[in-house]
């Protein structure tokens, strides 16, 4: 048996591999593709367990699957909407996420939701089947798509959670947040987790309640009560997300969070945010003083052209750049950041 390494010393093995990439074309970033067939085969090699095999084998068809289906809209902004299955058409909250959906789609948005009823029917009813995805999972009781999405080529049914989970927020631009049960109570969870540890890049995070319901206001409560009381979270954690109770609230605040704030990217162990539009020297030296808290020691935010390092993304090559010492602690007070920027 050869020993396989990820370096390219695996004589006959790596010219193999190299003549099956050119065998079949056409193939991108060829350096990746050759490290796939290697831990395949290495994984064949050291695992005699079916069941981990399969797992990897569905995980990578799954994942390539997503990036298929979601290629094709990479520069439309999309939003997630998450709520309880169990919402019925006749409840008023059923008749709020339909409206958003509805809002959202007329304002240029995609919406992800998870395929089946209730919230997730509600929020593909208003966007319309050519301004939905659906990413249902697989039960073991049946869950059907919901009606607006059975025959649409946007609907992906996943075996397991955690792809499914890794598309919900992978492929997101904000996610809204209806009341639900435990699936909802996860995905808020997951979502806060990743945000609050620069695990994904800053969102829009919008929980919602229809008027005079007191479902996030409960959960609020309890955060602050038991998990910020006993130090498991700290007061900036509390700006990763919003809650209101309006569908125009909603909108507004996923809105504002684009008004001059583009995306980021780390180059270098700095943090490199695009903007839509300039600011200029002077608000720069304000932004200093104000978010001095988040920078490395003798850090500061500078003004900047577009990087080397970023000329894979020759679409955004013009727009503005800020750079951040970042200290890649606190993300809560960075939202701030970006919060100040889109007020400017």
């Amino acid at each position: 048996m050869m020993e396989l390494h990820f370096t390219k010393t695996n004589g006959p093995a790596d010219e193999a591999i190299d003549e099956l990439i050119r065998l079949v074309g056409g193939v991108h970033h060829q350096e990746l593709i050759r490290e796939m067939i290697l831990a395949a085969l290495k994984a064949g090699q050291e695992e005699d367990d079916r069941a981990n095999l399969r797992l990897m084998n569905t995980t990578m068809k799954e994942m390539r699957f997503t990036g298929k289906i979601f290629g094709a809209y990479r520069n439309i902004r999309k939003v997630t909407v998450f709520g309880s299955a169990r919402t019925k058409p006749d409840e008023s909250v059923y008749e709020v996420a339909r409206l958003l959906g509805q809002r959202l789609a007329e304002a240029g948005y995609m919406v992800i939701t998870g395929g089946g009823g209730g919230i997730m029917q509600a929020a593909n009813e208003g966007a319309g089947p050519g301004h939905s995805f659906g990413i249902n999972i697989q039960l073991p009781y049946e869950q059907r798509p919901n009606p607006v999405l059975i025959g649409n080529p946007r609907l992906i049914t996943y075996k397991y959670f955690f792809i499914r989970k890794v598309a919900f927020i992978k492929e997101a631009d904000a996610i809204a947040l209806f009341p639900g049960g435990f699936g909802t109570l996860d995905e808020a969870m997951e979502t806060l987790t990743l945000l609050q540890t620069g695990k994904h890049n800053l969102i829009p995070l919008v929980l919602i309640d229809e008027p005079g319901s007191a479902y996030w206001p409960r959960w609020l409560k309890f955060l602050k009560e038991e998990l910020l009381a006993d130090g498991y979270i700290s007061e900036s954690d509390f700006n990763l997300f919003e809650c209101v109770d309006s569908v125009d609230a909603a909108i507004e605040k996923i809105n504002r969070f684009y008004r001059r704030y583009h995306s980021l990217r780390y180059v270098n162990k700095k943090l490199v945010i695009r903007l839509i539009s300039k600011v200029d020297t002077q608000y720069i030296e304000k932004l200093n003083k104000q978010f001095s808290d988040i920078l490395i020691p003798g850090g500061k935010i500078y003004l900047s052209e577009r990087l080397p390092e970023e000329s894979n993304e020759m679409e955004i090559a013009e727009l503005p750049r800020l750079v951040i010492n970042f200290n890649c602690k606190d993300y809560g007070r960075l939202r701030c950041l970006v919060d100040e920027i889109n007020n400017y």
